[in-house]
């Protein structure tokens, strides 16, 4: 953990130079978490349930509709429609999927917490590929 640590300005720097809002770090020594409060980066609590989830609650998986981009926000926007750790209700939309000029919602299926993005933004995701895992509530 030490090694993490050692770099977490430095992450922090970076961060602060992007629209990304939340910045996760895994290594076999320790888990390095940075978000945002307002214009604040700081180093948010490695809570257990955040890598394994509820215990006795299996995530779900929010697997790609079609074949396109995945898109984490509107192109035209600057924030992603969700970040890790937030609630979203059944039907809210999580990402986009673009195929050429088209855009597609992808929505939770049910409530919960995001727990992770499996699916970089802009990167191809073929048909069912996982691409959000909810935390159900």
């Amino acid at each position: 953990m030490r090694d993490v640590a050692l770099h977490a300005s430095l992450f922090a720097a970076w961060l602060a130079d992007t629209d990304i809002g939340l910045f996760e770090l895994r290594t076999p020594n320790g888990t390095l978490r940075l978000g945002r409060q307002g214009d604040d980066i700081v180093e948010l609590p490695v809570e257990p349930s955040d890598a394994q989830g509820a215990a006795g609650a299996a995530l779900v998986t929010v697997k790609a509709p079609t074949v396109g981009v995945f898109l984490h926000g509107h192109p035209l926007g600057n924030a992603p429609l969700v970040r890790i750790g937030e609630r979203v209700t059944a039907g809210q939309t999580v990402g986009l999927m673009q195929i050429g000029p088209l855009l597609l919602p992808v929505a939770a299926a049910e409530a919960g917490k995001i727990a992770a993005v499996c699916v970089g933004h802009g990167l191809s995701a073929g048909y069912g590929t996982p691409l959000v895992e909810l935390q159900p509530l």
